[in-house]
């Protein structure tokens, strides 16, 4: 297992930043590895994101110097969505099957969890986000329909889009952690748009469904000192609270958000006008 630690930025540092320093600080370039668990710490709010893609061998989440804790959700919780073919996860031996767009949620406590491919021609694709935790909630198995389905924009403004609320209070209990999918429909590229922050909790985004040479063109920094950064096929952003998380790409796309925070109101957001951003 990798764990690549990112810092926290104040963002009157961000503002003066290139592209590569922008980059570094905020992209997650490698989201998976074959045979590895890559993860990514940042600093904001202490959420862990990455990815496991099992191929030749299962694979273990252990623990690191970095948590300080026996396991890895000793005082964690996590959740998961796979974005490859059929895997299995296995969590102090009780299997969990999931398939394309499968979620689950993990509970504070859970000691042992094992990643594995039903078919190495087709490795699953784990997506994961982690932040701390206070208390135990049971793990939930989450398929797509089982999300709440919020449709969002319009084909007019090139937003039409469906909000799939996976890690949510209407789903399962979690201590902090929201997670999701947002799918766009073809011939929209603009997601969160108009733009917000929201000061109370972090975000990261993961962009997929890009096919071919297409890109994503993911916007941060304040409301008026806006920067870009060029994301590819399964590359994550890390989203400060301060900072604004909209983006447009050279098609419709797919894309996996985690939050964590001081609260879990999807809807608690400080909503910002076109004419507004700089």
């Amino acid at each position: 297992m990798t764990l690549d630690i990112r810092y926290g930025n104040h963002p009157d540092d961000s503002k003066k930043y290139d592209t590569e320093a922008l980059r570094k600080n905020y992209l997650i370039e490698k989201v998976f590895v074959k045979d590895e668990i890559a993860l990514t710490y940042s600093h904001q709010d202490r959420m862990i994101a990455g990815g496991a893609m099992p191929v030749d061998k299962e694979l273990t989440l252990g623990s690191t110097k970095e948590l300080g804790t026996e396991y890895f959700l000793e005082r964690r919780e996590m959740g998961m969505i796979n974005v490859g073919g059929k895997g299995t996860v296995v969590l102090d031996g009780k299997e969990y099957e999931l398939n394309y767009k499968d979620g689950l949620y993990i509970g504070m406590g859970t000691k042992e969890i094992v990643f594995k491919s039903a078919d190495k021609n087709a490795p699953a694709k784990f997506y994961l986000n982690s932040c701390p935790a206070h208390k135990t909630y049971p793990t939930v198995f989450i398929t797509k329909d089982m999300a709440v389905h919020r449709p969002l924009g319009t084909a007019e403004n090139m937003n039409k889009r469906v909000v799939n609320q996976y890690v949510n209070p209407a789903v399962c209990e979690s201590c902090q952690l929201a997670m999701g999918m947002t799918e766009l429909a073809v011939g929209s590229s603009w997601n969160t748009m108009p733009s917000h922050t929201h000061e109370r909790r972090m975000e990261v985004y993961f962009y997929f469904e890009l096919e071919g040479d297409n890109v994503v063109f993911h916007m941060m920094g304040q409301p008026q000192e806006t920067r870009h950064i060029i994301l590819h096929n399964e590359q994550a952003v890390i989203s400060p609270s301060w900072s604004i998380h909209s983006g447009t790409a050279t098609s419709n796309y797919t894309f996996i958000w985690g939050m964590c925070g001081e609260n879990q109101t999807y809807d608690d957001m400080d909503n910002i006008g076109n004419l507004e951003l700089k």
